[in-house]
């Protein structure tokens, strides 16, 4: 974990604070961790797979077989 300086504390007072690698340039928002687990909660699904999902997977994959090397 990271503590924050006062640079950093000052940058989330903003409505969408941003931190940037300084290695790779990469641009990230920060958001508040109550926020992420909410939107995580969501949008992200880790049940899982239905039989219907399977089928539909083993569907496309069987769809990509027959059109690999035409």
């Amino acid at each position: 974990m990271v503590e924050l300086t006062p640079q950093q504390r000052q940058e989330l007072s903003k409505p969408e604070p941003t931190v940037i690698d300084p290695e790779t340039r990469e641009t990230y928002v920060l958001v508040r961790k109550a926020d992420y687990e909410r939107l995580k909660a969501q949008v992200y699904d880790d049940s899982p797979w239905t039989d219907e999902e399977m089928a539909h997977l083993a569907a496309e994959a069987g769809d990509l077989l027959d059109n690999f090397g035409k």
